[in-house]
């Protein structure tokens, strides 16, 4: 019982990792963002692109945990 909750629990954890992946943008644009300085006020507030940053650091490391878990209990 235990075992088909924490598999679900993983499962759902993975598909809104992936979701979450997909609505990131590109952080690469190509050799023109590179020589031509775009600049980033590190004073601004965090826009949506560092908060969906953030969510997906803690969703990966709570999937990370979650297949820890499943993988001992199996």
């Amino acid at each position: 019982m235990i075992r088909n909750i924490l598999i679900a629990f993983q499962l759902l954890s993975a598909v809104f990792l992936i979701v979450l992946m997909a609505l990131q943008t590109t952080k690469s644009e190509g050799l023109g963002g590179t020589i031509g300085g775009k600049t980033e006020s590190s004073f601004s507030k965090p826009g949506i692109d560092e908060k969906i940053d953030d969510i997906t650091k803690w969703a990966a490391i709570c999937f990370l945990a979650l297949s820890f878990i499943v993988a001992y209990f199996v």
